[in-house]
């Protein structure tokens, strides 16, 4: 059933306090409404690419460990790509077969667009499935500059299904309207390039999420963390959808978010400073379990 098909008379939220909720945070950018007095800090910039780059690896170690934390490991299935910020045809990504939990920033790989190991770890290959899939990704979207893509169990069960997630409460707003897909061409691990441009493709323009049917999801992002946390809450709204989807089976109503609700929600929640800020409550609850080793780099210089 459609969102705007859902019984929801008795859940809809006054058109009259909409209005003044709007009008109270409409001036202020999300994340200044979010901020109840001084406001959050912005992504940080910096002074030179070698320490941005340190910067973005020790969060992209940071990301698989909280991934490890959260079960989202299966084999060496599995993989972040960030593109480097100097050279945004080459991204970083994991090395083969480690362990997420053991990850650091050093062991990260750089790719370029042609599949060449050309910075970074050398000591052990990259993910040739993941290639496939993160490089068509980075190529057809520019302003994706991280990607996130793991065979969790929820996200796996509902990928079953080939549909997209339910309006079904606020946080899976985030990925209201065009910001989510569904890729509905499983044909096996990704092995060939025309595959991957399929599911980049199915993604769209304004993709945050993809499900991928009978395989996994797939999140993007303008830093690593906001395609992390996407990865964390599109993974954990699977699962809420089909423990929902069993209530429903015993007779119990779904009731929707409206589209309007939905679309003033993605709006005051869906930008890239927000969406950074989102990660770093599970980024820091990692740094202090494990005393920060993952970052293990303070600058990073490259020439290709």
């Amino acid at each position: 059933m459609a969102p705007s098909a859902a019984p929801i008379s008795d859940a809809i939220v006054s058109q009259k306090k909409r209005d003044e909720n709007v009008k109270g945070r409409s001036d202020l950018t999300p994340l200044q409404a979010i901020s109840q007095g001084v406001c959050l800090p912005g992504i940080p910039v910096f002074p030179s690419f070698d320490k941005h780059r340190a910067w973005i690896l020790n969060h992209m170690a940071g990301a698989f460990r909280v991934f490890a934390r959260k079960g989202f490991t299966e084999g060496m299935s599995g993989h972040i790509s960030v593109r480097d910020p100097e050279y945004p045809h080459a991204f970083w990504t994991n090395p083969l077969g480690k362990h997420f939990a053991t990850l650091k920033a050093s062991d990260m790989v750089l790719v370029d667009f042609d599949g060449k190991i050309v910075g970074g770890n050398t000591s052990r290959p990259a993910n040739a499935a993941g290639f496939l899939i993160h490089s068509a990704v980075h190529k057809a979207r520019p302003d994706v500059h991280a990607a996130c893509h793991c065979h969790g169990k929820a996200g796996k069960a509902w990928s079953a299904f080939g549909k997209k997630l339910e309006m079904l409460n606020q946080d899976v707003t985030y990925f209201y309207g065009d910001a989510q897909a569904v890729y509905n061409e499983f044909g096996g691990v990704v092995f060939s390039e025309a595959e991957g441009k399929r599911l980049a493709a199915s993604l769209g323009a304004k993709g945050k999420g993809l499900i991928l049917r009978n395989h996994g999801l797939l999140t993007v992002g303008t830093t690593v963390d906001e395609a992390a946390y996407l990865y964390t809450l599109m993974e954990r709204s699977c699962e809420i959808q089909l423990m929902v989807e069993a209530a429903a089976a015993n007779g119990l109503p779904k009731v929707y978010v409206d589209d309007e609700a939905a679309a003033y929600t993605f709006k005051m929640a869906n930008d890239p400073e927000s969406l950074y800020w989102e990660f770093q409550p599970d980024l820091e609850y990692e740094r202090e379990k494990c005393r920060g080793a993952f970052e293990d780099v303070e600058t990073v210089p490259l020439t290709l």
